[in-house]
C-alpha cells in the first residue's frame, strides 16, 4: 500500500478446495477505491486483510469499511515477510495467506465518532505543545537581549510579562517605568524588575517578540476553538467522561479519546483508574521466574519532590533486582 497505489491480492477457495490466486493494482482515489471494492465483492471475499503504512491505510479503510464481513488492519510488524527479492505483488500474497491461515491478528480502529474525537484533540495537543515552543522562544529572545525577566517572575507569559514586553516593543526602555507595570503580587519585585529590565532590547528583538506574541495569541484562539468542539462532540460521552476521572481539565476528555471508548466492558476497578492516564501505570517486568513491579511515574515523582526522598531507595531497588536478573541468568 502507498500513496497512490494499493496492491490486492484475493484467496478464493474452489470447490476442489485448490485455492485460486488472482492480483490487482489499484489507485488510491476514490474511483480507483471504488473499484477495489467493487473487485472484492465480486470474487465473493468476506475476510480484507490490510497492512497499516503511515497514514497511506486510511482512505483504503474507510472505502472499505461496512462492505463486508471482517476487515482487519494488521500491524506491519506481525506481516513482515523473509527477507529477499520481494514486490508488492508478493507481499499482498503473503499477507492474504497469512490473514486466511489464521497467523496474524488484527489492530483495534475506533468508531468514526471517535476516529473524529481523536483527530480533534490530537491536533489541540498539538497546538498546545506548539504554543510551549513559543514561550520558549520568547525567553530566549528576552536572554538575548539581556533582560532577566524569567529571574524576577516565576513565568515568563504572565499579564504582568506580556504589558512590560509590549510597552518594549513599542519603544519604552526605561526600567522603572517597565518595573511599574507589575501587577498583584509581583509588585513586591519592582527593584529586582528595574534591574532586570536593563538590558540591551533592540528593533530586531521587538520585532521577534512582535511575531511570538501574535503567534500565542493565534494559538490560544485555535486551542479554544479545538477545546469546544472536542467538548461538544463528548456530549454523548459524558457519563464515560465522569467515570474516567475528574481532574477537572482536559485530561480526563484526552483519556476517554485514547482509550478508544472500551469502557463498557472493563470492571469499574479499572475504568476509575485508566492505565495511562498521568502516569498512574505499574510497569512490570518479569525476567526467568522473578519478577517485580516498579513504582508509577506519577508516585516516582512525588518521592522526588519530597525533601530526602527515596532517590537512593529507588536506585538501591534497580541495582538489586538487576544483581537478581544476572544471577538467575547465570544460573
Amino acid at each position: 500500500m502507498h500513496r497512490d497505489t494499493v496492491v490486492a491480492c484475493c484467496q478464493v477457495k474452489q470447490p476442489d478446495r485448490s485455492i485460486e490466486v488472482t492480483k490487482q493494482s489499484f489507485a488510491t482515489t476514490a474511483n480507483g477505491l471504488g473499484q477495489l471494492a467493487a473487485w472484492l465483492s465480486d470474487a465473493g471475499v468476506e475476510t480484507v486483510a490490510m497492512e497499516a503504512t503511515g497514514v497511506y491505510w486510511k482512505p483504503v479503510y474507510y472505502c472499505l469499511e461496512g462492505l463486508f464481513d471482517e476487515l482487519w488492519l494488521c500491524n506491519a510488524q506481525y506481516v513482515k515477510n523473509v527477507p529477499g527479492r520481494k514486490s508488492d505483488l508478493s507481499d499482498a500474497e503473503w499477507l492474504a495467506d497469512v490473514a486466511a491461515h489464521g497467523m496474524v491478528r488484527p489492530s483495534f480502529v475506533p468508531p468514526p465518532e471517535i476516529r473524529e474525537l481523536r483527530d480533534v484533540t490530537r491536533y489541540r495537543k498539538t497546538q498546545a505543545e506548539a504554543r510551549a515552543k513559543e514561550i520558549q522562544r520568547l525567553e530566549k529572545t528576552l536572554q538575548d537581549a539581556g533582560i532577566k525577566l524569567s529571574s524576577v517572575a516565576s513565568k515568563v507569559w504572565s499579564q504582568s510579562s506580556r504589558a512590560m514586553i509590549e510597552a518594549m516593543i513599542h519603544g519604552e526602555r526605561n526600567p522603572t517605568v517597565l518595573a511599574q507595570m507589575a501587577k498583584s503580587r509581583l509588585r513586591a519585585k519592582i527593584p529586582q524588575l528595574q534591574e532586570a529590565f536593563s538590558g540591551r532590547f533592540g528593533a530586531h528583538h521587538a520585532l521577534v517578540c512582535r511575531q511570538v506574541i501574535e503567534h500565542i495569541d493565534f494559538l490560544d484562539h485555535s486551542i479554544a476553538t479545538l477545546t469546544a468542539d472536542a467538548t461538544q462532540r463528548l456530549c454523548p460521552f459524558e457519563s464515560a467522561v465522569t467515570i474516567i476521572g475528574t481532574g477537572g481539565r482536559f485530561v480526563p476528555r484526552l483519556a476517554l479519546v485514547e482509550h478508544e471508548n472500551h469502557t463498557c466492558v472493563l470492571p469499574r476497578s479499572a475504568v476509575s483508574h485508566p492505565p495511562t492516564a498521568g502516569g498512574r501505570a505499574n510497569s512490570c517486568w518479569e525476567t526467568g521466574r522473578r519478577s517485580r513491579t516498579t513504582q508509577t511515574r506519577r508516585d516516582l515523582g512525588l518521592a522526588r519532590l519530597r525533601p530526602g526522598s527515596g532517590r537512593r531507595r529507588h536506585d538501591d531497588h534497580h541495582g538489586r533486582a538487576h544483581r537478581g536478573w544476572r544471577e538467575t541468568a547465570s544460573s
